[in-house]
């Protein structure tokens, strides 16, 4: 269903745009009105047109029926009270084969459709904003299909079962792309998705007028709601997403004994008060934090600087260890228990990055990080009343993979024993390959591997801003999230929930893009970014504990992955990247066969049971 929008109480504007949408021989329309406004009418259609939409009168300015002459089944859609002023809903884009097949509107509260330059975006503002609401299947071979795209879908969803068929009546067509599923090839268990609470998140947030701050809560983290984010990265101290450079403990300098670390910092309490909030607000109790410190206080360092080339001066090793541990023990006194931290963020931005990166770092080499995991951090937490808090290690690019986790254990043969896990981001994934991936969970079997930092727009050649509606970008995040759940990764978290217009705020200038943009002039809207909805086809459907399954695609322009749930639910999470139309049949021994027609650069969510 494309969902379209006008700013014109006359919903003329929105059936020419539907007609033109449904111009396709295949798809055309049978316009009839009973709307006061004149009704464009189809040219040369007949009564069995596959589509038929009724134009009714119901509030001000229109509501639309659509109907849908394929086996009696029916959607139908009422304009909401928003301040974009119409809305249509045009089934030009798919779908099914017409076998048992019921369409049906979007779940929960439609997307309020605003379109830019550069695409289309949702907004939300203080009394409004959309929800991905659906039922579960419940029978088998049902299913549900959930379906964005860059001409506008989002979340929208079709409902129908698989059906077996005759050799004949099974037979592919010449252009049909098959996906096949293999449920008894199975690999790595997938832990969840989430994005980081930095001090950007934080100060935008704490602007916005609190219905809208808490939608947007709902949006992320809610897992009836929302698109069911599990895991949150907080910073332990600044970082470049933050109004200034910051640590604890900045004075006295050369206090090795951390004497003013007692308390946490005034932004530390305001974080406090808003993840707990999020969490009353979304009913989600399993929010799990992860910390990672960008960099001590300067007088730990060897440069006595926030950033550029450094190390940590070896005196002290203990007391860097020592400040995670008060962190964690002081969170978790505030009422925030953390689920794990790393090692630290980018170590090599302290290395080999300082000649283009000017915000908060540490260098580290592996072995000395190996020295100081080893002798100090490991055993410090192993040791401490937060021992249960796992340690994941690198946090760097997928270039220092798995090469890292050997250079520790050569500087300390204990090193890579204290991790329960390994951390990379997504930045060089465009020359760094994938198989880097698997042969780091080959060689550390006993490890999670999560992917705990992305975004666009840090290049230089990209715009470092966001770009509102760009499928683009969208798409790079739905591919390379694709790519890294089929390369044995267990977790994957973006980086800031929510930026302003600017990308920011960010000390550093170091502005980037986010899945969701504040309007920090207004205060007022927030702007759902397709990349938004690009992970929620993933993190809503993909529950914790989901194993990987065996899937084969026919046609490079279809990416596919695949996962059977904790409660023996199906999920495949599919990609058309042509910019045609596709067919796709998708193949499931156990239950038969479903067609899917495909619009262009569109990403689908397939959960059947």
């Amino acid at each position: 269903m494309l969902h379209l929008h006008t700013q014109s109480t006359d919903c003329v504007a929105c059936v020419n745009e539907c007609e033109r949408l449904c111009s396709d021989r295949e798809w055309r329309a049978r316009y009839r009105g009973t709307h006061p406004h004149p009704i464009v009418k189809g040219d040369g259609t007949r009564e069995s047109d596959l589509l038929r939409l009724r134009f009714h009168p119901v509030g001000s300015p229109c509501a639309v029926s659509v109907e849908l002459n394929m086996h009696s089944a029916t959607m139908r859609y009422r304009r909401w009270p928003l301040t974009i002023e119409c809305l249509l809903v045009c089934s030009a884009f798919l779908l099914l084969e017409p076998f048992r097949t019921t369409v049906v509107s979007a779940g929960g509260l439609p997307c309020a459709l605003r379109q830019y330059a550069s695409g289309s975006v949702c907004v939300c503002n203080v009394t409004y904003c959309d929800t991905l609401e659906f039922t579960e299947p419940a029978e088998l071979g049902n299913f549900v299909l959930v379906s964005s795209s860059s001409a506008g879908l989002r979340f929208a969803q079709t409902e129908g079962n698989f059906t077996r068929q005759s050799t004949k009546q099974h037979r592919l067509r010449a252009d049909d792309i098959t996906i096949t599923l293999d449920p008894l090839k199975r690999f790595q268990t997938v832990e969840g998705f989430g994005g980081a609470f930095t001090g950007a998140v934080s100060h935008n947030l704490n602007r916005l007028d609190g219905a809208l701050r808490e939608s947007l809560y709902k949006a992320y983290y809610s897992r009836t709601q929302g698109i069911g984010y599990r895991f949150m990265r907080v910073p332990i101290g600044g970082c470049d997403f933050d109004l200034e450079p910051w640590a604890y403990n900045e004075l006295p300098i050369n206090d090795a004994y951390l004497s003013n670390f007692t308390l946490l910092d005034e932004r530390d309490l305001l974080k406090v008060a808003q993840i707990k909030r999020l969490m009353e607000v979304t009913g989600n109790d399993d929010v799990r934090l992860i910390g990672a410190a960008w960099s001590p206080p300067p007088w730990m360092k060897s440069n006595n600087g926030w950033t550029g080339a450094s190390r940590l001066k070896p005196e002290y090793y203990q007391t860097w260890a020592d400040y995670h541990v008060r962190y964690l023990e002081l969170m978790r006194a505030a009422g925030l228990n953390f689920w794990a931290i790393s090692t630290g963020n980018e170590p090599l931005n302290g290395v080999i990055g300082f000649l283009f990166i000017h915000f908060m770092s540490l260098g580290w080499t592996a072995p000395d990080q190996g020295r100081w995991v080893g002798q100090h951090l490991g055993p410090a937490l192993k040791n401490s009343p937060v021992r249960d808090v796992k340690l994941f290690g690198c946090d760097d690019q997928r270039y220092t993979f798995p090469w890292w986790f050997g250079l520790m254990d050569q500087g300390h043969p204990n090193a890579t024993s204290y991790l329960d896990g390994l951390a990379v981001h997504w930045y060089w994934d465009g020359v760094a390959p994938a198989a880097l991936l698997d042969q780091t969970a080959a060689r550390y079997p006993d490890k999670l591997i999560f992917n705990t930092e992305a975004s666009l727009g840090d290049k230089p050649l990209q715009q470092h801003r966001p770009i509102l509606g760009s499928w683009e970008r969208a798409e790079s995040y739905i591919l390379y999230v694709m790519q890294d759940l089929q390369h044995s990764v267990h977790g994957w978290i973006d980086w800031n929930l929510l930026l302003d217009e600017r990308g920011g705020p960010n000390y550093a200038n170091n502005f980037v893009e986010s899945a969701v943009i504040v309007n920090a002039t207004s205060q007022e809207e927030a702007y759902k970014q397709p990349i938004f909805y690009g992970l929620g086809h993933f993190s809503r459907f993909i529950l914790p504990g989901s194993v990987r399954l065996e899937v084969r695609s026919s046609s490079s322009d279809v990416a596919v992955v695949a996962f059977e749930r904790p409660d023996k639910r199906t999920v495949l999470v599919f990609y058309n990247k042509a910019n045609w139309k596709s067919t796709v049949r998708i193949e499931d021994k156990r239950y038969g066969g479903v067609r899917v027609r495909l619009p262009a650069k569109s990403v689908h969510t397939l959960l059947y049971l």
